[in-house]
């Protein structure tokens, strides 16, 4: 297992280990592959786990990554600060405020930050 079962407001969510590999397309069909296993609907990922490539939108790999999740029924969170990305790119910036408005892939600070989210249970 890629990470731990974590439970927010009695939403079961597979919480992404800090350290590790960079997560591209290929670790995230296998992190999906564990979340449909483990019945669970959310994934956090730490931002540092995505690595700079997924921060600079032109390079392709967030849509790769965020469209894997979206086909498989899977939500994403993306859990840190990345302010220093969405300083340096206005579409950045742009595409976090969208995704922040849906329900399938949330930038937040951290776990509690993802709870607040989170509707009541």
């Amino acid at each position: 297992m890629t990470g731990r079962i974590t439970t927010l407001r009695n939403v079961p969510i597979l919480e992404c280990a800090a350290d590790g590999r960079a997560i591209r397309y290929d670790e995230a069909v296998d992190l999906i592959g564990e979340a449909l296993g483990a019945g669970v609907d959310w994934v956090a990922i730490p931002a540092a786990r995505l690595g700079d490539e997924f921060f600079r939108l032109r390079t392709g790999v967030a849509g790769d990554v965020i469209q894997k999740f979206v086909t498989y029924g899977r939500r994403l969170a993306i859990l840190g600060d990345i302010s220093p990305y969405v300083a340096a790119s206005e579409a950045l910036r742009d595409f976090v405020i969208e995704s922040n408005r849906g329900a399938h892939v949330w930038f937040v600070r951290d776990l509690a930050e993802l709870e607040g989210r989170l509707p009541p249970a």
